[in-house]
């Protein structure tokens, strides 16, 4: 399937996060130009670095995709010099957890719900009405934890779930407009903090991110036309 983006325009925000950085590196290596928001310096230029000569192709904003304003002006510039927007990939997010909810902090419940679902909604808001134009696909990551609520983690289940509900109602918003609206919801997944994090898992169960990057294009290809409006669940073998 080399090439099977060439000429499209794809924007993955969180595009230097484990998952993100994996789409990133799919898109480019299937002739992609591709935009990512950023807010490491040091992470952007280790994804420079790993594109390889496809690096003329990528393209780094340091954005704050929680901004309203922020994320419309991205979008503005994107359509101005690249004249379309294909595709949105929303891997922005974060795990609090660990606590019961009495002892959850409102902050953290606040940052989660920022983080994990108000990006979908600004971002999606964004793109929208220039997809309507002339068509397009919108991939947002959710989290297992929208649908398999574990005990301590009440805000960061509770905001995957609500981004899921959100990206239904956007999908049946959409419906008959030529633009497509999926969700993934993968397991833990297997990256460098994750491992950091749980050093006695079996890392082997785990999700890698090249391979849900792969369900990610997948999704946003022509092969998937007849997806809209599902949550795929990317579990690994655990």
């Amino acid at each position: 399937m080399a090439d099977q983006f060439k000429d499209k325009v794809v924007l993955v925000a969180g595009g230097t996060g484990g998952l993100g950085r994996a789409v990133a590196l799919k898109f480019l290596g299937e002739a992609a130009t591709v935009h990512v928001t950023y807010r490491s310096e040091e992470e952007f230029a280790a994804l420079k670095d790993a594109a390889g000569k496809s690096a003329d192709s990528l393209r780094g904003h340091r954005v704050d995709v929680t901004k309203t304003a922020d994320a419309a002006q991205l979008v503005s510039a994107i359509a101005a010099k690249d004249g379309r927007l294909d595709v949105l990939v929303n891997a922005v997010g974060s795990y609090a957890g660990g606590s019961p909810l009495w002892e959850t902090d409102a902050d953290v419940f606040d940052r989660m719900m920022s983080l994990n679902v108000r990006s979908g909604f600004v971002l999606a808001s964004a793109v929208v009405p220039t997809m309507l134009k002339q068509g397009g696909a919108i991939v947002n990551v959710s989290s297992r934890a929208a649908v398999d609520h574990a005990a301590g983690a009440s805000a960061y289940a509770a905001s995957k779930a609500a981004a899921v509900a959100m990206m239904d109602s956007l999908a049946a918003d959409l419906s008959g407009k030529g633009i497509r609206v999926n969700t993934v919801l993968p397991s833990i997944i297997d990256t460098e903090a994750n491992r950091k994090a749980m050093p006695g898992a079996d890392f082997a169960k785990w999700p890698k991110p090249e391979d849900i990057a792969r369900v990610i294009l997948f999704l946003c290809s022509d092969e998937a036309r007849l997806i809209h409006g599902a949550s795929v669940p990317v579990y690994g073998a655990g």
